[in-house]
């Protein structure tokens, strides 16, 4: 633990801890927002949708700007831009028409993750010593993790009580302490002196990583292939099954939601929490079970919401089995990372980090936007799109069985 939590990695974690737990109860609260004001499964499937398409196209601009940028002055300048962004929604709630309005912030915010994303991951191998990549891995997907458990409770009990207008404060307030902190961290740093245009730039960087992985680890496509399904049918299904779940069939509170949420953030931290006690034990070839966990606790919540299930007990069949989806969904994302990281040239990591992230995604917004349809075509039978998903997803976690076998053969 010494070696890895030297002053640099520490500053990053803390920065970490400030500004996702900002993140986490800004995007637990503005989807609830509007679906207490709509009540529109469809509505919030595709607003929910259109906020993830940013994400997945300026990945792969993130990657290319991680790995030939100064990593630190990126997330100074991400964090402080977006403080200003979220006080700009705040003038303008009430002001403008909250549809359009939410669907631009929502695709602000995600289209920054999806540039911070990639610079954070590029920079945890030239923070963390080899014997402590795994590890490191694991401590920053926890505090991702550990975000996502408190954001959504403190979010849905400030919700509940006073509204959307002390969320936007508070998050706005550790968005810019963490780029105050991100001031005082030193990533090591390599300027480069190239004089190409940005659109070269990108072009040449995308065609080199992309050539990487289609000539030097093919495998890498399969998987993407088969994460991406499993997000299109799955990932998607929870994103939005479960606030309608909670708020509209169950008629739940915004705290019970923001509890339930804030148990996947639980079992995240859970998941982290293994994947480094257990980095030695954790074998790429059984990628596929973690899987096969996800799917199942996707089928209890569809059984959760049968109408002959007590409302509390199926509520805590929802929150159960949201810690434990997320609990093997983090174990499955430290273990691939890390393997990519350890298999991947080090002035590649950014660029491949922003092509895993928007090709696994990619897939999302469209099930996001079918399933919010979805859940309004069978409002009188949710449970029938849940149980549907988990089925499909199960099939998909077997069938990748083989796929993730190869995988181990093939990497360092």
């Amino acid at each position: 633990m010494k070696k890895l939590f030297k002053r640099d990695f520490t500053m990053v974690v803390i920065g970490q801890i400030i500004s996702l737990f900002g993140n986490a109860i800004l995007r637990f609260a503005l989807p609830l927002y509007l679906l207490r004001e709509t009540e529109s499964s469809a509505l919030f499937g595709a607003v929910t949708a259109c906020s993830f398409i940013p994400m997945v196209i300026l990945s792969f601009l993130g990657g290319v700007i991680a790995d030939r940028k100064n990593k630190r002055d990126i997330m100074v300048v991400l964090d402080f831009y977006t403080a200003v962004v979220i006080m700009a929604f705040g003038f303008a709630l009430g002001k403008l028409p909250l549809v359009p309005l939410m669907i631009a912030i929502l695709m602000i915010l995600y289209g920054i993750s999806g540039i911070y994303q990639p610079t954070v991951q590029a920079s945890i191998p030239l923070l963390a010593e080899e014997e402590t990549l795994m590890l490191g891995n694991a401590v920053i997907n926890s505090i991702g993790t550990l975000a996502g458990l408190a954001g959504p409770i403190i979010g849905g009990i400030l919700f509940g009580a006073f509204g959307i207008g002390p969320i936007l404060l508070i998050s706005t307030v550790c968005f810019i302490f963490s780029a105050i902190m991100e001031i005082f961290i030193h990533i090591p740093y390599i300027k480069n002196h190239d004089e190409k245009s940005v659109f070269s730039v990108v072009a040449a960087d995308l065609t080199e990583s992309i050539d990487f992985v289609k000539n030097g680890r093919p495998i890498f496509l399969s998987v993407l292939g088969i994460i991406a399904l499993f997000n299109l049918v799955l990932s998607a299904a929870m994103i939005v099954g479960i606030p309608i779940m909670i708020v509209q069939v169950l008629e739940m509170s915004d705290a019970a939601l923001g509890i339930a949420q804030g148990a996947m953030g639980f079992g995240g931290l859970a998941g982290g929490i293994l994947a480094g006690a257990a980095a030695d034990k954790l074998k790429i070839k059984n990628g596929y079970l973690t899987l096969v966990a996800c799917s199942l606790a996707a089928f209890l919540m569809g059984i959760s919401i049968f109408e002959a299930i007590p409302q509390g007990i199926g509520y805590i069949m929802i929150t159960g089995a949201s810690f434990g989806a997320m609990c093997a969904s983090t174990m499955f994302s430290v273990s691939m990372l890390t393997a990519v990281q350890r298999n991947t040239p080090a002035h590649l990591l950014g660029k491949i980090m922003a092509v895993i992230i928007a090709v696994s995604s990619c897939s999302q917004p469209i099930g996001q936007a079918a399933y919010g349809i979805l859940f309004d075509i069978l409002a009188d039978k949710p449970y029938v799109v849940m149980l549907a998903a988990a089925v499909a997803a199960m099939y998909i976690s077997m069938r990748s069985k083989k796929i993730f076998v190869e995988l181990d053969k093939t990497l360092l």
